[in-house]
């Protein structure tokens, strides 16, 4: 498992490491029922604060993406991935939704707005 953190994107690192976390669940990377690294051990890997990796483990259990067991550690909940996934796209939809009411609001066109999605998606792909 591979996290990158980054001290000045204004995200806190917690949330950094979770989100990095449900991103390699939800995509097949981490499976259920794998071992998480200990919360020391990440910490250490990552040289932050113990309690920055708690942080993160425990708003990824609230989720309900890992599980954790007393003295044996943190591991990949069995997810159904589609229900999350369907739960996702419902986001999305809401940011959709306000982004085309902004858009006709200040005669932005669809066009336009179609544009500028896709140069927000190919910028993330670089």
């Amino acid at each position: 498992m591979e996290i990158i953190i980054s001290n000045s994107s204004g995200v806190p690192i917690y949330e950094q490491i979770k989100e990095q976390i449900k991103t390699e669940i939800l995509s097949g990377v981490l499976k259920p029922g794998e071992n998480l690294p200990s919360i020391r051990s990440l910490a250490k890997d990552l040289r932050c604060s113990v309690i920055t990796t708690k942080n993160a483990y425990e708003e990824l259990e609230k989720e309900g993406y890992i599980k954790t067991v007393p003295a044996k550690g943190s591991y990949i909940a069995d997810i159904n991935i589609e229900l999350i996934r369907e739960e996702q796209l419902k986001n999305i939809e809401r940011f959709v939704e306000n982004a085309v009411f902004l858009a006709k609001r200040n005669g932005v066109s669809k066009k336009e707005l179609t544009e500028i999605i896709n140069i927000l998606y190919e910028e993330d792909e670089k």
